[in-house]
């Protein structure tokens, strides 16, 4: 199972830090994405953490967004700074490999 928070509406330029806690399997021994959807558009891969904390960005958040792990909380973090009305849509996490149903989500919000 899979549980996002942490969106909301953001002005443009500005900073969220995204939550995702997992439950049902090791946490500490899979890599995780964070994806978004953004209004009618396809779900897109953000980043990538592996169990190790090795991270890979897409080119679109490189080097204004973070993802970091805090496995004994079972959770992942997305941390975005810089954001702008592209960033809006609904975040999800999962796992990089035998993907869990999807959660709800998290709606992000940027105004222009």
């Amino acid at each position: 199972q899979l549980q996002a928070s942490g969106g909301g509406l953001v002005q443009a330029g500005g900073s969220l830090r995204l939550s995702c806690a997992a439950s049902g399997r090791l946490f500490s021994s899979n890599a995780m994405n964070w994806y978004r959807q953004a209004p009618g558009k396809q779900r897109e891969l953000l980043a990538t953490i592996t169990s190790g904390g090795s991270t890979n960005y897409a080119d679109s958040v490189k080097g204004r967004f973070t993802v970091s792990r805090d496995n004994a909380k079972n959770t992942v973090y997305l941390q975005m700074n810089s954001l702008n009305a592209e960033d809006t849509g609904v975040y999800y996490c999962n796992f990089l490999t035998n993907r869990a149903p999807w959660g709800q989500g998290t709606l992000v919000t940027v105004s222009s």
